[in-house]
């Protein structure tokens, strides 16, 4: 508190604005909050180890003044990746956490095809290669340190980076010192290192400082929107009426002509077709860019989308659905269509539905570009360098090997920064200016328009039961939806039973670990959302809506045959088969997920639990993100509806989820927070539609996500074990939704099958029900 205030006496102003806070922390000669050189461009530290360091291998460097570096590739969008990482490795090396420091990398040749940030697959991913990676530097350590104390490893011990023997003891940075230790691994060598138990662990799921928060306290921390470099100029552009095949017929810039500081209008010439149809703005200041944005007066034609409407997508989809030689199926058991046919009076079918949703993270989206030394060099936060690299170079008719990236924090991401379709517009208005910096950033408004979007989907369940009405003995489940790894990132499709393509992140959450008898999963990608808008990851991806259809459908076919619903989930958890699970991702399988079920029935009372008129408790589970990593989760929500109004108000939430070896409690715990937060927004409050071929919602005016006044209580636990870590940044999601609509059927007896769940649908429904 005194270095704030301190830092206020400072300054000039009679009030400390945030904008002034982060300008003055961080020390004189600052410009948006961080420090640059003249004629240079200000980037994060290099992953280049201190002179005199021994680096055992890529990930980790020692130096002689015992600090220790650890290169991240992961992007650090407030979820404290590089805490987390840091500590495997520095829990394998034995290293004090107070030595350990962290640089988030740049997109050198040796990080090729590494960095990429989604999925919540950041420590899942990295466990093994840190934990080998800190047990090749602790190797080093302790041989060299036992010459120096002229004993042999084996009478050594290993602590806080000290290396002890005898009563005497020579520190990591000593080692280094004194016997510049050159030694070096590969990945076969680091992978045959033994490994410490489980016992010995002292840093992982142990609280510890979290390493980025100082810098972002102090605003020494820099974002992509952060950057500054002498000659730049501000751009904003101005988008065409549709995201695809639009062409500019004529641009009017008398008016912008006339606002102090612009310079001039590019029309944007794409080669990779990611952002056809643009003008940008330039001008010396970003407000004269904005400004001047609005008054350029551009003719376009559109494209062929230009009359779609969000409806027309839902009934594409729905018309799609009817063809059964359409889409991938994941799962395909033969008897399916047999057992459909069989009994047509015991075969129970739903369909659900869900908005388009936007990332709206806080930081809209920008990137700052130059040709600098024959490089072209991009300034920005983003998720997934390796797939906007060579988009990047397609765009600039350039060989891949002439773009760099710099990487910067990003102010959220959720998924919107895995697609950096935002860096081409700067790329190619630096380029139409002979390569001089420019800085593009989009408004809020403009944010929204360009987003990649959550596609609008359609999910339809069929099962038949068995004779006494009790059991499922097929089951045919079709999710159609906008397939964004197919529009972005085709070479990551996935392989059906049947030979063809599917995208696993547009049906993830489908393939579920229930017994179901022979199950057929068919993906459809809904041809008309692809060519639309340019669907996106959004935190959970599939995960956040196959879960609303499936645990609603399941929970609306307990109550159809008088079952339990808890019961109902349990019984169809026997662990057989596909659903076994394997190692070392899965191990236990089904069980594994009843058993986060039976532990949240138990958190809820739910055999026992008396709730006022009107309020419920519904429960759903899921595994959180993918079948190959995943994370057994259940979760309960409490809500009250307001039979006058359609309100409805979630006044709990509990989850229990099992993520195996938990490396960051305090970091696990907000991810956790966040996603059901996020679970309960996209449930309730937050969704937009396509209106005249683009997105309708522009701001938060219209687009309503969770405000403070509406969260709920939470009750997290997670269960301990020592399994392989998986992912937390998105599993809290998947089960909100369909817990929220549960409930609701449980307090008023209505069915919602539309996500988000309105007032309006509420009343709709009551209605309906009480006629």
């Amino acid at each position: 508190m005194a270095k704030i205030e301190q830092i206020a006496k400072k300054s000039d102003a009679t009030r400390l604005s945030r904008r002034s806070f982060l300008m003055t922390a961080a020390g004189s000669g600052l410009m948006f909050g961080f420090a640059r050189k003249a004629s240079a461009a200000v980037t994060l530290p290099t992953a280049m180890p201190p002179e005199a360091a021994f680096e055992p291998n890529v990930w980790c460097a020692i130096a002689p003044d015992g600090s220790i570096n650890v290169n991240i590739v992961r992007a650090e969008m407030g979820q404290h990746v590089g805490t987390a990482l840091a500590r495997i490795i520095a829990d394998e090396m034995d290293a004090n956490w107070d030595n350990i420091r962290i640089t988030e990398v740049d997109t050198a040749p040796k990080w090729a095809g590494k960095y990429v940030t989604g999925g919540s697959w950041s420590v899942w991913d990295t466990w093994d290669t840190f934990r080998q990676a800190g047990a090749a530097a602790r190797t080093v350590m302790l041989e060299e340190g036992a010459k120096l104390l002229g004993t042999t490893p084996e009478r050594c011990t290993v602590s806080e980076s000290v290396v002890a023997a005898g009563g005497k003891s020579v520190s990591f940075g000593d080692i280094v010192a004194r016997a510049k230790p050159t030694r070096s691994f590969t990945p076969d060598e680091m992978a045959k290192l033994p490994l410490k138990p489980v016992t010995n662990r002292r840093l992982i799921s142990k609280p510890v400082p979290a390493l980025d928060i100082p810098d972002k306290t102090t605003g020494k921390a820099i974002y992509g929107i952060d950057v500054k470099l002498d000659g730049m100029v501000y751009g904003r552009p101005k988008m065409p009426p549709t995201r695809y095949a639009a062409k500019v017929i004529s641009v009017d810039d008398s008016a912008a002509k006339k606002i102090p500081g612009y310079v001039r209008y590019v029309v944007l010439d794409d080669p990779s077709g990611i952002v056809p149809g643009w003008v940008v703005a330039l001008a010396k200041t970003y407000p004269a860019a904005i400004r001047a944005a609005d008054a350029l007066k551009v003719q376009w034609t559109p494209g062929p989308t230009i009359n779609v409407s969000e409806a027309d997508i839902i009934e594409h989809g729905r018309k799609l659905t009817l063809d059964p030689k359409n889409g991938t199926r994941v799962f395909n058991d033969k008897g399916v269509d047999e057992a459909l046919t069989i009994h047509p009076a015991q075969v129970f079918e739903r369909s659900y539905t869900c908005a388009s949703v936007a990332h709206y993270q806080l930081e809209p989206v920008n990137a700052v570009a130059r040709h600098v030394d024959g490089m072209w060099e991009i300034h920005t936060g983003n998720q997934w360098q390796s797939l906007i690299l060579p988009q990047l170079a397609k765009a600039l008719q350039v060989p891949e090997e002439q773009v760099v990236m710099r990487t910067y924090m990003l102010g959220g991401g959720f998924g919107r920064r895995l697609n950096g379709d935002y860096c081409i517009p700067a790329a190619l208005a630096s380029k139409a200016i002979g390569g001089a910096p420019v800085k593009l950033i989009l408004t809020r408004s403009d944010d929204m328009e360009l987003d990649s979007i959550r596609s609008p989907s359609l999910q339809t369940i069929r099962v038949s039961l068995d004779n006494d009405r009790k059991k499922i003995t097929a089951m045919d489940y079709v999710a159609v939806a906008g397939w964004p790894t197919q529009v972005m990132a085709p070479a990551f499709l996935a392989t059906g039973e049947d030979g063809k393509k599917y995208d696993p992140f547009a049906i993830a959450g489908a393939d579920h670990w229930y017994e179901t008898g022979p199950t057929r999963v068919r993906a459809i990608s809904n041809d008309l959302a692809n060519a639309t808008f340019r669907p996106g990851w959004l935190r959970s991806v599939s995960a956040g809506w196959t879960p609303w259809a499936l645990e609603c459908f399941l929970d609306e076919l307990a109550h159809s045959t008088k079952q339990d619903p808890l019961a109902f989930r349990l019984s169809m958890f026997t662990a057989q088969g596909r659903n076994a699970g394997q190692a070392p991702n899965s191990v236990g399988g089904a069980k594994r997920q009843a058993a986060v079920l039976q532990r949240l029935a138990d958190k809820i009372g739910y055999a026992n639990k008396q709730l006022p008129a009107d309020t419920g408790i519904g429960i759903a589970t899921s595994f959180g993100q993918e079948r190959g990593m995943p994370t057994w989760t259940a979760g309960a929500a409490q809500v009250h509806v307001d039979r006058n109004t359609g309100v409805i108000t979630c006044q709990k939430l509990w989850l229990v989820l099992d993520a195996g070896t938990i490396v960051d409690p305090g970091g696990a715990l907000a991810q956790t927070e966040g996603a059901a937060l996020w679970g309960l927004s996209m449930a309730m409050f937050e969704g937009t539609e396509i209106v005249n071929g683009t997105i309708k919602d522009r701001n938060l005016n219209t687009y309503t996500p969770l405000r403070i006044p509406d969260v709920p209580d939470m009750d997290i636990e997670f269960i301990q074990n020592t399994e392989k870590p998986t992912g937390l940044g998105e599993p809290g999601v998947t089960v909100i939704a369909p817990a929220i609509g549960n409930a609701v059927f449980n307090a008023v007896g209505i069915r919602l099958r539309h996500m988000p769940m309105r007032p309006a649908d509420v009343l709709s429904e009551l209605k309906q029900h009480k006629g």
